[in-house]
C-alpha cells in the first residue's frame, strides 16, 4: 500500500477539518476478523473538491457520504476516493478488519499458559486504518466516541474511561481532539489494579497469568506514576489533559511503550517474571516518565508532520530521564544514559543513514518510520540538555509552557517551539537549532594540558558546546583499592566559533582531565596521553559513576574508531570491571564486550581467549558480591559492604545477577558447560541467585549453542515454563541447535512460512546465527539477503525491521558478506524498513572489517 506523502497530507489538511469520529467495534466475530463501523463528521473549505479516506479492511462492506453510496469497488491500495464533498460532511463506513499477529493494527494474542485471548491496538505510525476508517495524519485531530462489543467476561479499556452499558457492551468517554495514531483500545480478561491520585483514576493492567508479578510491583509502579504526575504538574502550567491514566502491559508489543492518551501501552517485559537489576527497574521508571511526558509533548500539542518527530520523542526522552531522577530514588538515570543510551545515538549518527534531529524534509510516512532511532531519542535528548545549559532551566520551562498555551489540543512545528523559547529566554534559539537540529554527525572534544598550567579543550566539529571539565588530582588516583580523599574540581565554559578552544584554570598536580563531565553535551571525548594513562590505571577508582561511564564510553568509541585495540578494551575490563558497583556501567561494558567486540571485531582465533577473560571477570564480580554479603568479620554487609572499602556496593544483588548472566554468556569450554549443566540441574548458582525462568532459559540457550543440550532438554524446560516467554525461549533454543535439521526448520520459519508472530520470529532469529557454528552456517549466509527481501515484502514493516535487525548474519565478518549485502541494496526491491536495517548492519560489518585490518592480533 502506498505511503502517505507530505504533499498529500498538506493538501488534505488544507481543505478538511475533522470534527469527530464515532467508532463501533465488534470483537465477537471470531479469530480472524472484527467488525468496524466508523462515522466521521468533517468540513471542507472547498465544496465540490475530491479527497480520499484511509482504510485497510479485510472487506469493505459499505461507504455512505452525505446520504449517497460510495462504490466500495473504487477502493484501491488502502484508499477510498471521496468525490464531490460538501461544506459539511457525514461519512459512514462499515468494514471487516483483520487481526494482526505482528503488533500492527489490532493485535490478537492467545496466552499459551491458560488459553485466554487478549487484544490491543497499535495505530502508530499509519496503522489506524487497520482498525477504523480515518483521515490518518497527525494534523487532522478530532474527538473520538468509541463503543465496543466484546465477550461478556472481557474488560475493555480506551483513551477515555470505559463503562459497561450492557453485558458485553462498552462505552468510552469522548476524548478531546487527538490524532488518529493515538487512538487506543485494549480488550480481554485483563487483570487490573486500580488506584487514584488527586482525583485522577489510575489503572495497571496485564494478562491474568502475569497477575502475581504485576501485583508484586504495583506499589512501586504506582508510586513512580504519582511522583511523576506531581512533578509534571510542578513544572508545566497545563494540568494533565485527559480524564484517566491507565497503563497496560500488553503481549508481543513492538516498541518499548506507546503514549496513547489515557491508555499507555507497554511491552509486558516490564512486568518482571524474574530477578532484575536496579538499573532495569530504573529503566522501567524512565519509560513510565517518558510516556507520561508525551501527554503534553505529542498528545496535548502534536507535530503537524513527521519531520517534527523530535518534538515528541526527544522531549519525552529528556523529560523521562530528568523527572525520574528528580522525583524518585533512581537518581542515577544520567549514568545509564551515558553508559548505554547515548552510544545508541553516537552509533546511528556515524552511519550513512544518519539524519538531522529535525530533518528538513520527510517525504512520506515510510521515511518517517525509519527515523525512530538513536538520533531522534538519545541525540535529541542530549541536544535538549545543551539547550537547558544555554538558556537556564527557568527560561527553558517558560518557553515550553508558552508553547503549550498557544497550541493546546492543536498542532505545532519546530518554528513554533523555537519562537516560544526565544520569547522566554531572549536568546536566538533559531540559530542554536540550525547548529544542533539541522546538522548531522558527532563532534569530538579533546582535553590537553597546556604548558602554562591551564587546561585546553578543543573542538573537532561545528556545534557550540556548553561543557564542564573535571580535573582529578594525582593523590586521589594511586590505582590501588581502598584509596580515599579523591580531589575532583570542575570548570565550565563554552566552545563556539568565537571561542574554538577553552583555556581553563587547572589545579596543580592534575592527573586526569575529563571533558564533558556531567555529560551535558553530545560529543565524543578524547583524553590527552597522560590522562589516558591515568584512566587505564585508575578508571575503577573514580568515585563518580557518571565519570566512569563517560570514560568507558570513550574507550568504546576508540575501539569503534580503530584507535584502541579490542584486546586493550578487554584488558581494561579485566582490570577495572570486577570492582564496579553501578549495574548500568557493568551492563554497558559487558554488552559491548560480549556483543560486537567479541563476536565481530575480534578475529575468530582470538575469540575463545576473550570469552575466557570475560567469564573470569564475571566470576570475580560474583566472588565480590559474596564477600559483600558477608561484610567485615563475616557479618552481612548488604548494600554498604564490599572489599574495596572505597564506596558502597549499591545494588549487590544486581551486580551478582549481572555477573551470572555474563558467566553464562561467555561459556565456551567443556568446563564451562559442565558448570552450567550443574547450575541448571541444581536450580541455583553456588554463592549466587536461584535460577529463575530468565536465567534457566539463558543457560539452556548457551548449552544448546555449544551442543551440550538438545530437544529433550528444551521440551522439559517448556513443560516447566509453558508461558509465552517460555515458548519464545524454546524457539530461540531450537534455532540455536548446531544441527542441520534444526537450522533448516528455523530457516523455513523465518523466511518461508508466515506463521510466527513478531516475538516468536525475533526469538528464532536471535537463536539462528551463532559464531560458534560458523562452519555449518556458512552456506546459508549468501541466501539470507534474497530470503529476507522476499519475506519482508510479504509480511510488512514490523517483520521487515526484525529480519534486518535480528536475522542478519552479523557473525559472518567477511568481504563476501559485505558484497552480497551491497548487491542486494543496489538491485532494489527491498521495502524501506528492511533497506534501512540492512544499510545499518552492513555499515557495522564494514566497521568490523576495518577494525580487524587495523588490529590483526
Amino acid at each position: 500500500m502506498p505511503a502517505l506523502t507530505r504533499a498529500e497530507a498538506a493538501e488534505r489538511a488544507r481543505i478538511l477539518d475533522v470534527r469527530s469520529y464515532t467508532v463501533d467495534l465488534d470483537l465477537t466475530r471470531g479469530e480472524e476478523t472484527f467488525g468496524s463501523t466508523t462515522t466521521i463528521r468533517f468540513t471542507c473549505a472547498e465544496p465540490g473538491a475530491t479527497t480520499f479516506l484511509d482504510v485497510k479492511p479485510g472487506r469493505l462492506h459499505r461507504a455512505v457520504l452525505n446520504g449517497r453510496d460510495v462504490d466500495p469497488a473504487t477502493w484501491h491500495d488502502g484508499r477510498l476516493p471521496l468525490p464531490a464533498l460538501a461544506a459539511d460532511n457525514l461519512l459512514h463506513i462499515e468494514a471487516d478488519m483483520r487481526y494482526s499477529h505482528t503488533g500492527e493494527g489490532m493485535h490478537r494474542f492467545t496466552d499459551p499458559a491458560d488459553g485466554r485471548t487478549y487484544l490491543y491496538s497499535h495505530c502508530f505510525l499509519d496503522e489506524a486504518p487497520r482498525i477504523f476508517a480515518a483521515f490518518d495524519q497527525p494534523d487532522l485531530k478530532a474527538a473520538f466516541h468509541l463503543t465496543v462489543t466484546a465477550p461478556e467476561d472481557w474488560t475493555v479499556l480506551a483513551n477515555g474511561t470505559t463503562t459497561r452499558t450492557a453485558p458485553g457492551r462498552w462505552h468510552a468517554a469522548p476524548t478531546p481532539p487527538v490524532s488518529t495514531y493515538l487512538f487506543a483500545v485494549a480488550a480481554g480478561p485483563y487483570h487490573t489494579v486500580r488506584a487514584e491520585h488527586a482525583g485522577l483514576p489510575l489503572g495497571l493492567h496485564c494478562r491474568r497469568s502475569l497477575a502475581p508479578h504485576l501485583d508484586a510491583d504495583a506499589d512501586e509502579i504506582l508510586d513512580i506514576t504519582r511522583r511523576c504526575l506531581d512533578r509534571y504538574h510542578e513544572i508545566f502550567d497545563e494540568p494533565y489533559p485527559f480524564d484517566s491514566y491507565d497503563q497496560a502491559f500488553v503481549p508481543e508489543f513492538n516498541p518499548g511503550a506507546m503514549e496513547n492518551p489515557g491508555l499507555v501501552t507497554f511491552r509486558e517485559e516490564y512486568v518482571f517474571r524474574s530477578a532484575v537489576t536496579d538499573t532495569e527497574r530504573q529503566t522501567r521508571g524512565v519509560t513510565i516518565a517518558h510516556e507520561m511526558a508525551h501527554m503534553w509533548f505529542g498528545d496535548l500539542v502534536t507535530m503537524r508532520w513527521w519531520d517534527d518527530l523530535w518534538l515528541n520523542e526527544s522531549f519525552a526522552e529528556y523529560m523521562g530521564y530528568r523527572v525520574l531522577a528528580e522525583t524518585t530514588r533512581h537518581t542515577g538515570t544520567w549514568t545509564e544514559f551515558a553508559a548505554s543510551r547515548k552510544p545508541w545515538g553516537y552509533d546511528a549518527d556515524q552511519r550513512p543513514s544518519t539524519h538531522p534531529v529535525a530533518p528538513d524534509d520527510v517525504p512520506d510516512t515510510a521515511a518517517a518510520l525509519l527515523n525512530f532511532d538513536g538520533i531522534s531519542y538519545a541525540k535529541g535528548a542530549s541536544a535538549l540538555r545543551q539547550l537547558v545549559a544555554l538558556l537556564g532551566d527557568t527560561a527553558f520551562l517558560a518557553g515550553v509552557n508558552d508553547h503549550f498555551a498557544r497550541h493546546r489540543f492543536a498542532n505545532a512545528s519546530l518554528a513554533d517551539l523555537l519562537d516560544s523559547l526565544t520569547r522566554a529566554s531572549g536568546h536566538d534559539v533559531h540559530a542554536w537549532a540550525r547548529a544542533w537540529l539541522r546538522t548531522t554527525g558527532v563532534d569530538t572534544l579533546r582535553a590537553e594540558p597546556a604548558a602554562d598550567g591551564t587546561v585546553r579543550v578543543v573542538r573537532d566539529g561545528t556545534r557550540p558546546h556548553r561543557i564542564t571539565v573535571a580535573t582529578h588530582t594525582r593523590p586521589a588516583l594511586p590505582g590501588t583499592p581502598g584509596s580515599t580523599g579523591t580531589t575532583r574540581a570542575t570548570v565550565t565554559g563554552t566552545l563556539d566559533d568565537t571561542t574554538p578552544a577553552l583555556d581553563l584554570p587547572a589545579p596543580a598536580g592534575t592527573a586526569l582531565l575529563l571533558p564533558n563531565a556531567g555529560d551535558l553535551t553530545y560529543a565524543k571525548i578524547r583524553l590527552d596521553p597522560d590522562s589516558w594513562t591515568t584512566a587505564t590505571r585508575s578508571l575503577g577508582e573514580l568515585p563518580d559513576p557518571l565519570d566512569r561511564a563517560l570514560l568507558w564510553t570513550c574507550a568504546r568509541d576508540m575501539v569503534r574508531d580503530g584507535e584502541l585495540a579490542p584486546a586493550d578494551y578487554l584488558d581494561l575490563a579485566s582490570r577495572h570491571l570486577p570492582a564496579e558497583t553501578d549495574t548500568s556501567v557493568i551492563a554497558g561494558v559487558l554488552a559491548f564486550a560480549r556483543g560486537p567486540l567479541a563476536d565481530t571485531y575480534l578475529h575468530p582465533e582470538t575469540r575463545p581467549r576473550a570469552l575466557a577473560g570475560l567469564g573470569a571477570v564475571c566470576l570475580r564480580l560474583l566472588d565480590r558480591t559474596a564477600a559483600a554479603e558477608e561484610g567485615p568479620g563475616g557479618r552481612t554487609g548488604g548494600r554498604t559492604g564490599g572489599r574495596t572499602g572505597r564506596r558502597p556496593d549499591g545494588d549487590t544483588a544486581g551486580v551478582r545477577l549481572s555477573a551470572v548472566r555474563g558467566i553464562v554468556d561467555a561459556a565456551l569450554t567443556e568446563e564451562d558447560t559442565a558448570r552450567l549443566r550443574e547450575w541448571l540441574t541444581d536450580g541455583r548458582v553456588p554463592g549466587g541467585p536461584p535460577l529463575d525462568p530468565e536465567l534457566r532459559w539463558r543457560t539452556l540457550l548457551r548449552l544448546c549453542v555449544l551442543g551440550a543440550a538438545g530437544e529433550d532438554d528444551i521440551a522439559a524446560e517448556l513443560r516447566r515454563d509453558p508461558s509465552a516467554t517460555g515458548h519464545e525461549g524454546a524457539d530461540r533454543c531450537r534455532a540455536a541447535l548446531p544441527d542441520p535439521a534444526a537450522k533448516d526448520a528455523a530457516w523455513k520459519a523465518l523466511f518461508e512460512h508466515d506463521e510466527l508472530s513478531n516475538y516468536r520470529l525475533v526469538a528464532t532469529a536471535q537463536g539462528f546465527w551463532q559464531p560458534e557454528q560458523a562452519d555449518i552456517l556458512a552456506a546459508r549466509v549468501p541466501h539470507y539477503f534474497p530470503a529476507a527481501t522476499e519475506a519482508a515484502a510479504r509480511r510488512g514493516a514490523a517483520v521487515a525491521e526484525a529480519l534486518g535487525r535480528h536475522a542478519f548474519p552479523a557473525h559472518a565478518v567477511h568481504p563476501d558478506t559485505l558484497a552480497a549485502g551491497e548487491k542486494c541494496l543496489h538491485d532494489g526491491g527491498t521495502v524501506p524498513a528492511l533497506r534501512r536495517a540492512l544499510a545499518d548492519r552492513l555499515d557495522d560489518l564494514s566497521r568490523a572489517l576495518d577494525i580487524r585490518t587495523r588490529h590483526p592480533h
